[in-house]
Formats: C-alpha cells, sequence, structure tokens
C-alpha cells in the first residue's frame, strides 16, 4: 500500500526502531518472521504510524522483555489470534521461564555452597568425593576410587577393559583444533573432533540425554 502525501503522517523504519532503542535492520527481522505486519509504504519507504508503532511496542514488550522466541512472539503481536490463544501462548513461556529460573536459583545456591569450602585447593577438599556423587554423572558409578570408575564409565560398567586407540590425541603435544573452539552446552567443555560424519554438538551421550531429556521437560 503507498500512501499519498495528503495522507502521509507517520515516521521512516530508522525513527521507529530509534523509539524502542532497536536496529532497524531488528525491525525488518520481526516483518520477515511475521511478528510484524508491513507498514504502509510512501514512495516505496516504511511509513509507521501511531497503530504501527503501538504494535511494534508490543513485538518490543514480548521479544526483549518478555524473551519469547519469535514464533510465539508473532501470535501475541499479529492481532488475529483469539484471547485465549495469546493467553495460552504467553501461559506458556512463563512456565519455561520459571523453569529456567528455577534452574538458574539451583546454580546460585550450589556455587554458594562452594564457598564455604576452606581449602586453598577445592580439588583436595575432603568432602569433594561425596559433591561429586551427588551433582554429577560420577555418582551413577558405584566404584570407590576415582581411576577405577573412569575406566568403568569408558567402558560401560568394565573396569578392567583396554583402552580404545581412538582415546589417543595423534597429535599428543596439543589439543584437537576442535577442542579449542566447540565447547559443549551440555557441560560446557570441549566437543573432541568426529572422525568421520557431521561434527558433534555435545561431548558426550550423557550431556545428549540430558539436552534432550530437558527439552522434553
Amino acid at each position: 500500500m503507498t500512501l499519498g502525501l495528503g495522507a502521509r503522517r507517520g515516521v521512516s523504519i530508522g525513527e521507529a526502531a530509534a523509539l524502542y532503542g532497536l536496529a532497524p535492520s531488528t525491525v525488518r527481522w520481526w516483518e520477515h518472521q511475521g511478528v510484524l505486519d508491513p507498514p504502509a509504504r510512501d514512495g516505496g519507504k516504511r511509513l509507521y504510524g501511531d497503530a504501527d508503532l503501538r504494535r511494534l511496542g508490543v513485538a518490543y514488550l514480548c521479544c526483549v522483555v518478555g524473551r519469547m522466541p519469535l514464533e510465539q512472539a508473532a501470535v501475541v503481536t499479529s492481532g488475529r489470534a483469539t484471547h485465549s490463544a495469546w493467553q495460552r501462548t504467553v501461559g506458556e513461556q512463563i512456565a519455561l521461564l520459571e523453569e529456567r529460573i528455577g534452574q538458574l536459583e539451583a546454580a546460585r545456591d550450589y556455587l554458594r555452597h562452594l564457598l564455604r569450602c576452606e581449602d586453598d585447593d577445592m580439588a583436595q577438599c575432603p568432602v569433594l568425593e561425596s559433591e561429586l556423587s551427588a551433582h554429577t554423572p560420577r555418582g551413577g558409578v558405584s566404584d570407590a576410587d576415582l581411576v577405577t570408575a573412569a575406566r568403568a564409565a569408558r567402558n560401560g560398567g568394565r573396569p578392567h577393559a583396554g583402552t580404545s586407540p581412538r582415546d589417543e590425541n595423534p597429535a599428543a603435544d596439543g589439543p584437537l583444533r576442535d577442542e579449542k573452539s566447540v565447547i559443549c552446552p551440555g557441560c560446557r567443555g570441549p566437543v573432541p573432533r568426529a572422525s568421520r560424519g557431521r561434527p558433534r554438538k555435545y561431548c558426550s551421550r550423557a550431556c545428549r540425554q540430558r539436552a534432550y531429556r530437558g527439552r522434553r521437560t
């Protein structure tokens, strides 16, 4: 839709974006993703009137303040969903945020717990073993000492199985190239380079399964 000079009352995309502290590219991206409907145009340029600016404000509240994914935000900002539909979408985002808040609070509380350690070197803390058993996958291996437990974990519960040659890094003097750049989103450790096929995202099957369970939840 192109407006005539007499009907022109609005602002450019740069001015509309500046109203909410956004970059014009963000506004264009939201439009491309269906969060915003294309505004009227004047001489081929976007022209944002009062209604457009109000809807852009709703998009800001959903995407920036409410941290909603664009697909869900579009349900709220489009103006075409029923009241129950967009409220259900907002409720789903609230549930997701509450889950994340719970995870962050648990992480904060545990780090506060770590602050009570009085050892100069945490690796020498006398209660470290109980902490590892309670809060890491090491707790799933019953062997008493860490060396035996590590062998059992690597070899599917068989503590005396031989070490796979694939564990050894041919470039023994330095880390694998991928280990410097790819970080596991589950444990924040390095992800070894796959010998073939697609690049690996997670460092282990356990991290991948935890991420899958998190998404399912």
